[in-house]
Order: structure tokens, then sequence, then C-alpha cells
């Protein structure tokens, strides 16, 4: 151990070093990083997302119509009154008593404007046993939910005393206030018990309440440096709320998952017999080395969300990018300074029977060898080690097998049909509300989410847009697209008019969206596209979902050639070896195929939804396949740099292929498991929430995470690495022209002189 002064080469290993040297400057550096970051950010403010941002295609262009105009559409509520006997009709006078009876109880509360009877606006049912109420809220739309409730209790009141007939609210205002009554401290409660679940796991990883804190303290001020940066970021691309939950999920995700393979490594040396300084030196070296390429490689997946060309992916890749960015610098720069200056009390705190010297002793051990091998300690590297001997022995049959299985998990995904989702698909029957919406979309096809179509001329009054109006109304309902009323609003000052069209389909979105074809298609190009300078793009529910949906499909194939080509430059370029680069690739896409095929059986096609709390409600959300994919390949290449890393570096200390792999994967298999059980475990806590599309993104995540830690890693990699044995370390001479990133550094690199390479060996040191 006299050779501490050995020049170690890598970014990584330099700035291990340096911050080993200097630890409370390392220290202080992050620190008033962190609080300049916030501070800053917070004197900036946030920019948030706007309608005419997040929308794509026409509904875009509709909402940037409205913004133009200073039109601030006030949220519409609607009160359907229906007859509970067939016997009673919108023309009784108990029926008319009750219509009255809700307009006068609304207007009484000095909360609405615009209040309409059904009787002028010819808002009654076919069968004629339903009418609806309309009126408006006072005030911005954003906010309505916070103002509804006497209006809400209003009608309440009225239902009470007309026993004769249903009344019930449903409406944008009522909405949002029944969701955040329900589900907005679910949802925040999922993500502030996130840190908890994770400080728990590690707490069992590691058996020491101080080796547990650090991992979760690096990811939570690196969360806060990049919420601060994000508020400054903001003013460039705007942010909204869906991104900064995924900047803290996959923050506290890498945050731990980064410290988590350093500390590991750190103190598997010192429990070799290592003393603090070179131990933490051997770290800074591999493991931190390891954290650069994985940091960077994440980073690139994450880009691909900007060539979505949709602010609210474009928001989500940038939030995610520069958290990932934070933790990787924060992991290889100030926790080897933190570590440093804890030496052995990151040891304080310890838990009886938890921590790795106890769970040995008690197994009949000698306490030598490595420690920390996750929850489940020795068993957990013996479980592994009984694998690899199976998979070593019969790798092809290893291979056939789990590839196999993948596949047919996989399958399912050829059928995947993506939609955003409706409020019955969305909820279910878990909200009374949700019956309300479809009894008023089964008495009124349309009526709850009508198509709007934003009409601008340069005068909306002519006597030429006036009769395109009156004419595109009446195609509307000939054309089979809609069945009226359709409604027309008029803002002369703007020059702005809303046509609104209740479309044949109703809350079914494959018919609603052919009712919506026709209404674009046809009844559009027929009145409004024969008058010169008019506009006229439709938007609502259906068209947003479907103008979303067209741009993701358009975004697949860029964003996915993008991902792919730029991981796999970096990992040729980092590991030397073309064989990597591509197995890393096939094998990655191999565990999205399998997640995205869970998804379908699960949330499609309903096989075992009861066993996760969910339903087969026909369709994946839309943003969720290319999100997941982004994601998931992100994260999955945490665990294979780390792994392939591990092999490599055994494998250039002299050992034969099939002898690294065995070490590469034993040695690794403790801190995957405990980083794969803690992203699973967070993953699945919103796998418990009751929006299906949370549903869906926790069970995809938890699900592709777990089959990539398992199968992917401790069953498909070594069984492919063996089969192609030294053609692992493949590497074109013509290729050798390529900038040279891999920075090889193994502990005798740190600790001692490397040992003779070993005679026709194609690693290249």
């Amino acid at each position: 151990m006299g050779n501490r002064d050995t020049r170690v080469r890598g970014i990584a290993a330099r700035a291990g070093g340096w911050s080993a040297r200097h630890r409370w400057a390392a220290v202080g550096i992050w620190v008033l990083f962190v609080v300049l970051a916030m501070g800053l950010g917070s004197a900036a403010g946030t920019v948030e997302l706007k309608d005419s941002d997040q929308l794509s295609g026409e509904t875009g262009r509709a909402a940037a119509i409205a913004e133009e105009a200073g039109i601030d559409e006030p949220a519409g509520e609607t009160v359907l009154v229906q007859a509970k006997d067939a016997g009673v009709k919108a023309t009784s006078t108990e029926f008319r008593a009750a219509v009255d009876a809700v307009m006068k109880a609304v207007e009484g509360t000095g909360k609405v404007t615009n209040v309409t009877s059904p009787y002028d606006t010819e808002t009654i049912s076919k069968d004629g046993r339903s009418a609806l109420v309309q009126f408006d809220m006072r005030g911005e739309a954003e906010t309505a939910g916070d103002r509804v409730e006497p209006v809400l209790k209003a009608v309440e009141e009225v239902q009470k005393d007309h026993g004769s007939v249903l009344i019930e609210e449903i409406g944008g205002a009522s909405m949002n206030k029944t969701f955040d009554d329900a589900f907005g401290d679910d949802f925040k409660q999922a993500e502030y018990s996130a840190v908890p679940v994770a400080l728990g796991i590690l707490l069992v990883a590691f058996g020491a309440l101080v080796a547990a804190l650090v991992p979760v303290l690096l990811a939570i001020t690196a969360i806060v440096a990049t919420m601060g940066l994000m508020m400054l970021v903001s003013h460039i691309q705007p942010m909204d709320d869906t991104s900064s939950s995924v900047m803290l999920l996959v923050g506290l995700a890498v945050g731990v998952d980064y410290c988590l393979f350093y500390l590991r490594r750190e103190r598997e040396e010192r429990a070799a017999g290592r003393d603090p300084e070179t131990a933490l030196r051997i770290a800074a070296a591999t493991s931190g080395r390891a954290i650069i390429v994985s940091g960077v490689t994440v980073c690139v997946a994450m880009a691909g969300m900007l060539f979505t060309g949709i602010s609210t992916f474009k928001a989500m890749g940038l939030a995610s990018l520069m958290v990932v960015a934070v933790a990787m610098v924060g992991s290889v720069t100030v926790l080897p300074a933190v570590l440093s200056l804890l030496g052995t009390r990151v040891e304080k705190g310890r838990i009886p029977f938890l921590h790795p010297d106890k769970r040995r002793k008690a197994n009949g051990g000698s306490g030598n060898g490595s420690s920390g091998n996750g929850p489940s300690g020795d068993n957990g590297s013996r479980f592994w080690t009984s694998v690899l001997r199976v998979v070593l022995a019969k790798p092809a049959i290893s291979l056939v097998v789990a590839a196999g299985a993948l596949l047919a998990i996989a399958a399912p995904a050829l059928g995947m049909k993506t939609q955003n989702l409706t409020l019955d698909q969305e909820f279910g029957d878990s909200l009374p509300i949700v019956a309300t919406y479809e009894r008023v979309n089964e008495a009124f096809p349309g009526g709850s989410d009508p198509a709007e179509v934003v009409v601008k001329a340069t005068d909306i009054n002519s006597a030429e847009v006036k009769s395109a109006i009156a004419d595109f109304r009446e195609r509307a309902v000939s054309s089979g697209a809609s069945r009226g009323p359709v409604e027309v609003k008029v803002h002369d000052a703007q020059n702005v008019a809303f046509v609104y069209v209740p479309l044949v389909g109703g809350s079914n979105l494959d018919k609603a969206e052919k009712s919506l074809e026709i209404i674009r298609d046809e009844v559009r190009p027929a009145t409004f596209g024969k008058v010169d300078g008019v506009e006229a793009p439709v938007t609502g529910q259906v068209a947003g979902s479907k103008d979303f949906n067209d741009q993701l499909v358009s975004a697949v194939a860029p964003v996915f050639a993008f991902v792919v080509v730029f991981a796999f430059l970096l990992m040729l370029l980092s590991f030397r070896s073309l064989t990597i680069a591509i197995t890393s690739i096939v094998l990655n896409l191999l565990s999205v195929g399998a997640a995205y095929g869970i998804l379908v059986a699960v949330f499609q096609h309903g096989w075992g939804a009861s066993l996760v709390g969910a339903e087969g409600v026909g369709a994946i959300i839309t943003w969720l396949p290319l999100f997941l994919f982004v994601i998931l390949f992100g994260l999955s290449m945490d665990y294979h740099v780390f792994v392939v890393s591990r092999i490599r570096e055994a494998r250039m200390r002299g050992l034969t292929t099939r002898d690294a792999i065995q070490h590469g994967v034993v040695t690794t298999a403790g801190v995957i498991t405990s980083a794969a059980v803690i992203m699973v475990a967070v993953f699945a806590i919103f796998g418990t929430l009751s929006m299906q599309s949370m549903k869906q993104m926790g069970v995809g995540l938890a699900a592709a995470v777990l089959i990539d830690a398992t199968i992917i890693r401790g069953v498909l990699l070594p069984a492919v690495m063996a089969l192609l044995g030294e053609r692992n370390w493949y590497f074109p001479k013509w290729l050798n022209r390529l900038p040279d990133l891999s920075h090889d550094e193994s502990p005798e690199a740190a600790a001692s002189p490397p040992p003779p390479a070993v005679e026709g060996e194609r690693v290249r040191v």
C-alpha cells in the first residue's frame, strides 16, 4: 500500500482524488452550488407552459388564436336534470319546476354567469327525459375549482326538494375539485413517501444509518439544485408540474443508484484489506468512471424527448437531463469528500442483524471479504453464484429460454393501442362524477366534451362569415357527425367566434374521432373553406387526443434513432468494443419491449389487471410508450454499464472471460439488487394510485426495472458474453481513429502496478 502516489487516469479518478484531498472545499462548493441554484431560481421564478405551448396541431393553433385575442374562456359547468320515471318528460310541470329551481339556485350563489335554460338552448335529449342547464364560473378558469363548492352545494339542495328527477353537476371546475379532493393529496403523498421507502431499503442494504443516509442526502440535494435550475431554464423552455414530478422520480432513482455504486465499491475494497484512502481511490477510478459513462448515456436518452416537438416532453426531457447531470457530478465530486470526511464513521448507527458483518457472523462466516451485498446479504451472492453456475454451464440453453420468455412477454405490444383516456377509463366507477359523465354522454352524445371550432376572421360579423357559420351548424348535423345542438359564442371586438359541436360517439373515442374527421375534412372545407381569410382550427378533448397522438407517432422514429445511435456510440467509445456496444443496445431494447408487452397485457387486455388493482381499459395512455422508452433505456444503462465495467475490469487483470463474467455479475449482484429494489418500490407506489394513467406508469416502470435487474443482467448478459467469449472485446482496427473515452482503471491502477498483459489479448489498455 505504499505507492498511493501512483497517478491514475480519467476524469472520475482525478475528480475523486482532488475531492478527497480538499474535502471541506469540495463539500463547501457543492453546498454553495445547491444554495445558489435554488436562490437564483426562486428569484427568477417559473414560467409555466401555456395551453398553446402544450398542444400540437390544430389544437395548438386554436389555443394560440384565443391567447392572441386575449380571450380567457371561463370554466363551463352543466347541471343534468333527468327524469327517474319514464313517464316524466321535460315538458312535465315537476320537471320544469326542477329546472327553474336549479337556475335560481346557481344564480343565487353569485359565483356564476351566463346561466341558460335548456328550453332556450334546446339542450333536451331526444327521448325528452333529460335536459342540461349550462352556465360559466366567474373568474379565471384555472382556479374555478377553488370556487365551485357553493354551487355544488346549491345543486345538492335542489335535488333534496325534487325527488322525481335526478339532478347532478359536471364540468371543468367540478371535475377539478373532485379530482383534487380525491387524488391530489394521494399523489403528493406518493411523491413524499418515495424518500422514506428508499431510505428504508438502504438501511437493509447497508445495515448502518449513516451509510444509508449518504445516498438519500446526495439525491435530495441534487433534486433541490435541479429545482432551482429548472426555474432558470423555464425562461427559455417553460416547465409544468409533470416535468417536476418526473424530475423527482428520476433524480431519486439515479442519485441513490450512483451513490450506492460508489459507496458499495469503497466498502468492498476496505473489507478486502485496503486502507481507507486507497479504497476511496479505487472506488473513484472504477465506480466513478462507470457513473460518468452511465450518466452521460442517461442524459443522451433523456435528450431524446427534445425531438418530439411537444413542449411537455421537452420540459420533461430537460428536467430529467439536468437532474441526472447534477447527480452524476455530485457523485464523482462531493461524494468522495464526504466519504473521506466520514472514514470509518460511515458505519455508525449499525442495525443489529442487518449490517453485513452481523449477517456473516449469524451465518457462521468469518467476517472477511466484500460487504454490502444488498438486502439479501451473502445469501444474495450465493443465489447469483448458483444461477451463474447454471447459465455459464449451458449458455446457449439459458439464452434461448430467457430470450424466448422475454419475447413472449413482449408479443402483446405488437397490438398496442394508444389514446388519451376518457374520464370513465381513467377513474372507473371510483367517483360519482364518472357516472354523471356517462349519463350525460348517453343522453347527449359528445355533449360533455364537444369539439370546439375557433373561427378567426377579419370581420366576424360580415355577411359572408355569418353565412358560413350558419351553414356549418346545419352541415355538422346533416353530415351525421353531430346530433346537435351546435352552439355559437361570438366575440365581436376580437373578431373571433367559438362553435361548439357535440360529436357522435361521445366517450367512445374511436367513434368520436370518425365524427371529428367528418367535421375537419368535409364540413369545414365546404363552409369556412370557401371564405377568404378565415381560420377555423378544431380543438376539444377528442381533437386534442388525436393531434397529440399523431405528433407522438411522427416523433417515435427520430427519438428512437437518436437515443439508440448515441447510446451505441457512447458504449462503443467507452468500452472500445463493437460487440459490447451492439449487445448493450439489443438487451436494452428487449427489456423495453417486455415492459410494453406487460402494459398491453394488463391495461389494454385486462390480463391479470386485478392483481395490481387495475382495470383493462382498452388502451395505453398516449404519452406513456415514448416516455417509458426514454426513461427505461436510460435507467437500464445504469445497471448495464456497472456490470460490464466490472467484467471488463476483471478481464483486464488477466482473468479469463468466463471467470470475469462470474466475478463481475456476482460482485455487482448485491448493489444492483439494492438499487433495483429501491426503484421498483418507488415506482410501485405510483402504481397504487387510483388514476389508471399513473398505474400504467408505475407498473410499466417497476416491471421493466425488475426484468432488467434479474433476467437481463443475471441471465441474458452472462449467457451472451459466455457464448461470445473473446469476441466480446472485438474492436476493428479501422475504428482506432475514434476518440478513446475508456480511461480504464482497475484496483491495481490505483494501488499497485498492473499485471503484464496476456499475450494475444484484445483488451485495449
